[in-house]
């Protein structure tokens, strides 16, 4: 039934063994830098590639400030918390989404809001959150956003970009705007990508990254926090255990974190970064060449939304429905090509299942439908 998709993915990787979803590329100055750490002896969280690793992402993306973290979740909680998410607070974010997106909420004290997402971006729907609000919130006197029914602060905002494909960051800013909601973007797996020519996680208050072993660009493991220059240096602070820079006293001055990025994994990530823009180039081209191959067949292939530059990080097609997409996923798998559903919605989960939602259809209908292509980089896929 899927034999033509499974042999055009074969001859993309020019492989007949098993093809993953995604895996890591290194083909740039990974060994080399990683031994240059060895030698120095520097391999914990202090480092010279540390500090340069933040710097050329905060070019790249042109952020004021990027904090590197040990891994994204740790950069999503700094990052709520520094958006003054409170203990008992509740937090707006789509359902569609990997864990960590409400793992950090949750590790704030806060609690999850369900609110739908749009079809075409898969990310947080504008519209789903207006109407969501305009039912459930007043804006009090003191200038928060609360609960009409028990007056709970609903304090912030938390889209993700999913599969790298850039929300609708106009509507949302404009809705956080009318409600005084702080918003941060989850740009886990959008870098790269952009919005209008400007890139995703730099249009809220902070926005963070991952380099998790199956994005883009890989550290191993680690995050980044993008910020202004405040938050940045707060961001900073609060990693690195809230220590006071001193040559060799040990005085903190609040309770911190230890999610300082190792300089060996910043290491990787500074070669990784110089490969960025060619691996998108890869990853939109293989994506052209999806999109060509299943336009005349029963997959519709998932492509950018207009005005943006997705960086394709996984390639989705929507199936006719739960049936169909569980006889893609079952033949494909079989056959030792990798591919996956979407995630179980967040509400579903034990954990999270008693969260406030809104209207969740269309979150539902991605839900039975969405199928993860294999998108890994060949290099050797050129336009």
């Amino acid at each position: 039934m899927f034999d033509s998709l499974i042999r055009f993915v074969r001859e993309q990787y020019q492989s007949n063994e098993f093809i993953p979803l995604h895996a890591p590329v290194f083909t740039g100055n990974e060994r080399e830098y990683v031994v240059e750490t060895i030698d120095s002896t520097f391999v914990s969280s202090v480092g010279a590639y540390v500090d340069r690793f933040e710097s050329e992402m905060a070019a790249y993306t042109d952020s004021p400030r990027a904090v590197a973290t040990v891994n994204g979740t740790a950069a999503l909680h700094i990052a709520l918390l520094l958006a003054g998410v409170k203990q008992g607070d509740l937090v707006i974010t789509q359902p569609l989404t990997f864990v960590a997106t409400c793992n950090a909420i949750a590790y704030c004290g806060a609690e999850s809001v369900f609110v739908d997402v749009d079809r075409d971006t898969m990310g947080l729907s504008p519209a789903a959150l207006a109407n969501w609000l305009e039912a459930n919130a007043l804006l009090h006197d003191d200038g928060t956003c609360r609960t009409r029914d028990d007056g709970r602060v609903i304090r912030a905002c938390l889209p993700m970009h999913t599969f790298g494909h850039p929300a609708d960051l106009d509507g949302l800013i404009a809705v956080c705007q009318r409600w005084h909601l702080a918003l941060v973007e989850d740009a886990a797996e959008s870098l790269g990508s952009l919005y209008k020519g400007r890139h995703t996680g730099t249009f809220g208050l902070l926005g963070t990254l991952s380099f998790n072993g199956n994005k883009i660009i890989t550290t191993g493991g680690g995050g980044m926090i993008l910020a202004n220059d405040e938050l940045g240096r707060r961001a900073k602070h609060m990693t690195t255990t809230a220590k006071q820079a001193h040559p060799y006293e040990y005085v903190h001055d609040e309770i911190g974190y230890n999610y300082r990025l190792p300089n060996l994994n910043a290491a990787l990530g500074c070669a990784q970064l110089e490969q960025l823009e060619s691996f998108i180039a890869c990853k939109r081209t293989l994506a052209a060449r999806y999109a060509d191959t299943l336009k005349n067949s029963d997959l519709h292939f998932v492509t950018e939304p207009a005005g943006c530059r997705s960086n394709y990080w996984l390639n989705a097609v929507l199936c006719d429905n739960r049936e169909h997409r569980d006889a893609l996923l079952k033949e494909t798998n079989a056959q030792g090509v990798m591919t996956r559903p979407i995630w179980a919605l967040m509400n579903r989960l034990p954990m999270y299942s008693h969260c406030r939602h809104g209207e969740l259809d269309n979150a539902e209908w991605l839900e039975a439908r969405v199928v993860n292509l294999p998108s890994s980089v060949r290099t050797e896929v050129q336009a």
